[in-house]
């Protein structure tokens, strides 16, 4: 769907995106994350010809935006980070309007108006003011109308931002709904949204793409080792040098609790080490309080790469 090959944008005091390429196919939902001014909403606003690019090559669905721009266009629903709407507009004129603009055939307007509407929640407000409504309602107008022409792909950049937690909800379970039809590039800075909708994380940073994968193998291929805290009733320096002398398993904080609980942090080669671990503690008789696995999160991840990313340069 998305073919980006060696593209490169420069502004007077800096550049921005740095022979960037990455490919999203069809039918994905992809999170595109990075730091503020690492290349972003840049590489969003040259896919969807807003900005043009100084070197290199995008293709959408086949297009090449440079040869075949307003083919490539019509491919694209873009809902930007400030989404510019007609306030002075009633909600059902403005998509009347951009529905006409966006080349959708007289007499399929009113269907297609109907569909997008009742997609995003604004049935009851087709009559209303724009300006009148609240941010979450004007989003969601934002939304209708990068659907209006049933584009193969949606640009989606920080999509719930200034939402409240509920709106959020309802626009997030909008975008898995639009996912059945729609493949879908996704930009915000709520880590949990990417958790929760995305197929594929790609990151940028200081204009280069230095992460493409699944979460999980991103996780996987930064945190080699499991921590593994364990909390039991022995003796301290009994249960240190036990542990301790167990291959493949590291003791990093080890703490004497009230009633002679002990606390250890493991650093373990993986996870399956629970297993050994629970293995001793029943073969030396520990009472086992807590034995759990700790948690990447994609924040802990996203750090991780930005950081190390921007060290190596």
């Amino acid at each position: 769907m998305i073919k980006v090959s060696g593209v490169t944008k420069k502004f007077p005091a800096r550049l921005a995106v740095d022979n960037v390429s990455f490919e999203v196919e069809r039918g994905e939902i992809v999170g595109f994350l990075g730091p503020n001014g690492a290349g972003k909403t840049t590489t969003m606003r040259m896919l969807t010809g807003y900005l043009p690019m100084n070197a290199g090559k995008i293709e959408v669905a086949g297009f090449d935006i440079a040869k075949d721009p307003q083919e490539v266009r019509r491919r694209i629903g873009y809902l930007p980070e400030s989404c510019p709407l007609y306030p002075e507009m009633r909600v059902d004129e403005y998509l009347r309007f951009r529905a006409e603009l966006k080349g959708v055939k007289a007499p399929a307007r009113k269907a297609k108006m109907n569909e997008v509407k009742e997609q995003c929640g604004l049935t009851d407000v087709g009559k209303r003011i724009i300006g009148q409504l609240s941010k979450g309602y004007r989003q969601r107008v934002g939304l209708a109308d990068s659907l209006i022409h049933d584009p193969d792909l949606l640009i989606l950049d920080e999509p719930t931002v200034g939402l409240d937690p509920y709106q959020i909800r309802q626009v997030r379970e909008l975008i898995k709904q639009l996912s059945d039809r729609h493949t879908i590039l996704l930009s915000t800075h709520i880590l949990p949204e990417v958790e929760a909708i995305c197929e594929r994380i790609m990151i940028i940073n200081e204009g280069k793409i230095v992460a493409s994968d699944t979460e999980q193998n991103l996780h996987r291929k930064l945190h080699a080792c499991s921590i593994i805290e364990m909390e039991i009733m022995a003796d301290k320096n009994e249960v240190v040098s036990r542990i301790g002398g167990m291959e493949g398993m590291d003791i990093r904080n080890a703490s004497e609790l009230d009633a002679g609980w002990v606390w250890l942090e493991i650093e373990a080669d993986s996870s399956a080490m629970r297993v050994e671990l629970f293995n001793l503690a029943v073969t030396e008789g520990w009472a086992l309080r807590e034995l759990t696995e700790q948690e990447h999160s994609l924040e802990d991840t996203f750090v991780q790469i930005t950081r190390n990313a921007g060290g190596a340069q």
